[in-house]
């Protein structure tokens, strides 16, 4: 399975030089690489010497490069849509409503990013994809969509399976939904077929993002002391998506001392200025993205302390709030919200503390 790189920085640090680095640098390596840019400018392709397009083209030994557009994504997104929809309703509405009618909603372009990657990622063409996103706090709600998207079906199915409305309605929905579907559905439960499969769906999207040796981003920065603490805050916010941080890399300079101190325990790699067309010295400067990560992960969980511990970089205890409903926690730090199920071992328990050590956030049960 490819594995995927991802650049987060403050605008202007260079992310999309580095992320550029990085994908020959593994293309140069024999891996086969898809650099995957969201950026409907030229600017991309002014960098690469060749215009992008929305479907992969090579421009090396190994390497490809590919522009998601998200008009043309939901265009061809609709078409599955409309299949989908006539696999289960007997009667399927939206066979006249077409893709170029459609209207890109606000956030859409992450969702439309998201399935794209999916996409690349399952196609068995590349050993590695090189993601070069928005790199701020945009990227990260993409990263984590599926886990919230996931939570808001389960409080949903449990709101609704609750209800007394529910208990008076669901023995008459059988023969109601059977007239529709064209899969049977016993009325017991709200988790028709559809949305079994949209549940295991996400569950294994979460799982990639979170799996260090699949998913990895990497915070790019210059010496500037704004984009250090954009980096720092995206390092804490990145953690709050399940997306693990491999390490800094610092654009433009030729020093790290600082900077390797405000990001311990990570890595710090020095990549200097780009001059001309040479890439080589950039390449040289990237770091062994093949090696294991060392870094701290998001979230651990020990059943045997009743011990939940996330590492939150970044943040202290009074920019972050903790709830509980039931066998979940939220987690509120900055603009990001992290919902953890419990296990088993610990459902039913009630948080009985919470601490902040070492830049863990410790809550106890």
């Amino acid at each position: 399975m490819p594995q995927i790189l991802t650049f987060l920085g403050k605008g202007g640090s260079g992310r999309t030089t580095v992320a550029i680095a990085a994908a020959k640098q593994q293309a140069n390596l024999g891996r086969r690489v898809l650099f995957v840019s969201q950026d409907p400018t030229p600017a991309t392709g002014i960098l690469l010497g060749v215009p992008l397009t929305d479907t992969p083209q090579s421009i090396g030994a190994n390497l490809e490069i590919v522009s998601i557009s998200a008009t043309v994504a939901i265009e061809r997104g609709w078409e599955d849509v409309k299949q989908i929809e006539a696999r289960y309703l007997r009667s399927p509405i939206l066979r006249n409503v077409y893709g170029q009618e459609l209207a890109i909603l606000p956030g859409m372009d992450s969702a439309i990013a998201l399935n794209a990657l999916r996409q690349y990622d399952g196609s068995g063409k590349y050993d590695v994809i090189v993601y070069d996103g928005t790199g701020d706090m945009t990227t990260l709600r993409m990263a984590g969509m599926p886990e919230a998207l996931s939570w808001y079906m389960r409080r949903f199915i449990a709101v609704v399976e609750e209800s007394d409305l529910w208990r008076t309605v669901a023995p008459i929905m059988q023969p109601a939904m059977a007239a529709v579907l064209t899969i049977a559905w016993t009325g017991e439960s709200v988790m028709s077929q559809p949305m079994q499969e949209a549940t295991s769906l996400l569950a294994k999207s979460q799982s990639i993002i979170s799996n260090p040796q699949r998913v990895v981003g990497y915070l790019v920065t210059t010496a500037d002391p704004a984009a250090i603490a954009t980096a720092k805050y995206l390092w804490g916010s990145a953690q709050q998506s399940g997306l693990t941080i491999g390490g800094v890399i610092l654009n433009q300079s030729t020093s790290n001392d600082t900077v390797a101190a405000e990001f311990d325990p990570l890595t710090v790699s020095i990549v200097p200025t780009q001059t001309g067309t040479d890439w080589q010295p950039l390449m040289d400067g990237m770091p062994d993205f093949s090696q294991g990560i060392t870094s701290p992960k998001p979230i651990e969980i020990d059943s045997s302390k009743r011990e939940v511990r996330l590492y939150l970089p970044g943040f202290d205890k009074t920019q972050v709030k903790l709830t509980q409903s039931g066998p979940e926690v939220t987690i509120e730090a900055g603009d990001q919200r992290r919902n953890i199920l419990l296990p088993p071992q610990l459902k039913g328990s009630s948080v009985t503390g919470a601490k902040f050590q070492g830049g863990y956030l410790i809550i106890s049960f």
